[in-house]
């Protein structure tokens, strides 16, 4: 058994609670900052000294007040984040910053505004929107540019100190390298980590140097790693922010080998290129083909090279319910692809219905 991989699951299950930077005197306290969104610029939160916690939703605790807020017809992802920040199950956090991956995540943002305006008593603290576009035009690279350099200034106000950018985009960097190793490790047949657990390489709740130190252990200990021999998956569609639909898939002699939603690893993926803040908003300008801002044309070459990088056996496309757009790919992703598909849709938030994955493409376990 690898050390790292049990330290990394490890901070993975930490992920929903307080960061013990936000705990205690305010006075020499790392700044917690909570962020919701695959745009974030992380570089810039690091930059700035910051502790940057992602948001994440619970499917087992409910969402009583989040679907209060912003009504049952937004994705169930949202309405658990914001249902969490109004019982404070994050701790004191000295900001929040929405960045507008998708119109939930948008619509979050104007419920936190309007809630800590006409409902001081909720304790929420300042939220900020980051909003980057991805239409391929100069205008708005331009656009991009700009809001990148209002979010840069705005943590510098926050803060009271300049944004140590070089040194930030270079540690982001080398995390990306590790984690793409990382994956390899889940790409070898037999996939030496499953889903589940490169869910929790990927994802787990430490600073980046911390990261960085125990990606290089597991590397290092990548002889150790248990293989895993199952059915190999490739899993699209919506966000996966706990690992719920992981281990209900796998626990049937699946492997997920693959994802495209951004909890599965680096997104956007490769290296943040020298330049400053130019370089920090080309770089989220042209990010991945999610499913809620690239054509279905995109989403389907992007299927496919994926399903051959990872050698995947069966392409399982997934629809919450709310966060329909997946499933609009599908037809498309289908065709392009020389392996079986499968999707899944109307899914309630953190669970999975697999009647019909057994039925049509059963596993043994």
């Amino acid at each position: 058994m690898s050390t790292a991989l049990a330290a990394l699951e490890e901070a993975y299950a930490r992920r929903g609670a307080p960061p013990a930077s936000s705990k205690g005197p305010t006075v020499n306290r790392t700044p917690v900052v909570g962020y919701v969104g695959a745009d974030m610029p992380v570089e810039l939160l690091t930059a700035a000294g910051i502790r940057a916690l992602r948001l994440t939703g619970d499917p087992d605790s409910g969402s009583q007040l989040g679907d209060r807020y912003l009504g049952r017809g937004v994705d169930p992802m949202a309405r658990s984040v914001l249902t969490r920040l109004l019982a404070g199950s994050f701790g004191d956090l000295d900001r929040i910053v929405v960045s507008h991956d998708c119109e939930a995540s948008l619509r979050l943002f104007y419920a936190l505004r309007e809630l800590r305006r006409v409902e001081p008593g909720t304790g929420l603290p300042e939220v900020y929107l980051v909003d980057i576009l991805h239409l391929p035009h100069r205008t708005t690279a331009r656009y991009n540019r700009r809001r990148i350099g209002e979010f840069a200034a705005r943590l510098e106000a926050w803060t009271g100190r300049p944004l140590d950018l070089a040194g930030a985009v270079a540690a982001h960097n080398e995390r990306r390298r590790l984690l793409a190793a990382a994956a390899e490790l889940r790409r070898a047949v037999p996939a030496r980590l499953t889903g589940r657990q490169f869910l929790a390489v990927a994802n787990a709740a430490l600073s980046v140097d911390e990261h960085i130190a125990l990606l290089e252990r597991l590397l290092a200990e990548a002889g150790r790693l248990e293989e895993h021999a199952g059915r190999r998956v490739f899993l699209s569609g919506s966000d996966h922010d706990t690992a719920h639909v992981y281990e209900a898939v796998e626990s049937e002699g699946y492997v997920i080998v693959g994802e495209d939603h951004s909890f599965g690893g680096p997104s956007p993926e490769g290296p943040v290129g020298a330049g400053g803040l130019d370089a920090l908003a080309e770089h989220y300008h042209y990010s991945g083909p999610t499913a809620h801002r690239a054509t279905v044309s995109e989403r389907a070459a992007h299927a496919a090279r994926a399903v051959r990088h990872c050698r995947a056996e069966l392409f399982f496309a997934y629809s919450r319910t709310g966060d329909e757009a997946p499933a609009w790919d599908f037809p498309a992703q289908r065709a392009a692809l020389d392996i079986p598909a499968l999707l899944l849709e109307r899914q309630d938030y953190g669970r999975a219905d697999l009647t019909a994955l057994r039925k049509e493409h059963p596993c043994a376990v």
